[in-house]
């Protein structure tokens, strides 16, 4: 209970950090982001409601932190990314290491899946800005 304590009092302390520089959208801050806030959501859903408040912390906890630091445009995908991933990494951590594994499982879902996420929307975003530029300025 105690190194749960001191995991979720530390994680909320970086994450702070992190917001605080949240307008940069690099790809590595919403990935840490993530991962700190599923690990808090994690920590603070087991000592709620058990496995199942786990699993759920894990998922709100990534959704918010990659919400938090992705880009206005992005903040969906980068929020449904870190969901999925954070309570997927969860349940194959826990699975397979335990207590500890589920933690680790939920930081590294979360950032890989926040991560992906927002990728994929800046590509998007990308292709249709590249459409459009095509569409409108084409010679003839």
């Amino acid at each position: 209970m105690k190194f749960n304590a001191i995991l979720l009092s530390s994680a909320l302390a970086v994450t702070s950090m992190f917001t605080v520089n949240a307008h940069a959208d690099n790809t590595a801050r919403v990935a840490a982001t993530s991962a700190l806030g599923s690990v808090a959501g994690t920590a603070l859903g087991k000592h709620m409601g058990g496995n199942s408040g786990a699993m759920i912390g894990s998922a709100v906890g990534g959704a918010a932190g990659g919400a938090v630091a992705a880009n206005k445009r992005d903040r969906t995908s980068a929020a449904i990314g870190g969901g999925v991933g954070g309570v997927g990494g969860y349940a194959a951590g826990k699975s397979i290491g335990g207590t500890s594994g589920g933690y680790v499982g939920a930081a590294l879902g979360a950032a890989g899946g926040s991560a992906l996420g927002n990728k994929i929307s800046k590509d998007k975003h990308s292709t249709s800005n590249k459409r459009y530029y095509k569409k409108r300025h084409h010679r003839r």
